[in-house]
Formats: structure tokens, sequence, C-alpha cells
């Protein structure tokens, strides 16, 4: 096991611990309820709503590892990046970006990984 040290080498072992749609699917959605949950905050006055923020954005993240991905989360290990790379991983959705990120990981239509371009960290 290596320890990455460059975030544009973390990027395709995160891609490649995200390969399945379905724990992507879930992490867009906590993603875009944390956004949701930062903008209501100031807008409502609610500020006991920050406190769901880690709930909303961990929940669905780590239940889409435990229940999709079976994998461990990157988040224990690279905390700061994972969070980072949830918000990346969310952009490049959202314009279109991830087919080609996917790719170019080294991860399969099929939501495996190419065996020979497997990353361990």
């Amino acid at each position: 096991m290596t320890s990455i040290t460059r975030f544009r080498d973390f990027w395709p072992y995160y891609l490649q611990e995200h390969a399945r749609p379905g724990t992507r699917a879930l992490h867009y959605l906590g993603t875009s309820l944390v956004i949701a949950l930062a903008a209501a905050v100031p807008l409502t006055g609610h500020w006991w709503l920050a406190a769901a923020l880690p709930l909303a954005g961990y929940g669905f993240a780590w239940a889409a590892h435990g229940l999709v991905e079976k994998n461990r989360p990157a988040t224990f290990r690279y905390p700061l990046w994972s969070l980072c790379a949830d918000f990346v991983m969310w952009q490049r959705f959202l314009t279109g970006h991830m087919k080609h990120d996917l790719a170019r990981a080294g991860v399969l239509p099929d939501g495996t990984v190419d065996p020979a371009r497997r990353i361990t960290a």
C-alpha cells in the first residue's frame, strides 16, 4: 500500500473507489443536500440546520460505500482530499465530464475497475 501525496494522483484513486453508478448517485444526492442546507441556513436563519451538514454528506456517502460499493470510504485515510473530491465529482457530473474522468481512471462502463490500472493506496 502506497501513500498518495498529490490531489491529481488521488483523483483517479477516488474515482476507482466510486466505480459503481449507485455509489456516485448517493454521493451526488448527499452533496446536493449539503449545498441546499448550506444555502438554507443563512436564508432561513435556522442555524441549527448546520448540524445536519455532516450527517447529510457523510450519511449518504458512507451508506453508498457500505451498501453499494462494499468498500471502506477514502475519507478515513484521506479526509480533506475526499471532501474536496466529493465536490469535484459533483461538479464534474453536473457539467457532463464524469464519463471521461472515469474512463481515464480505468473505471469500466460496467462499474468495475480495469485490474491492470487498479490503484492501491
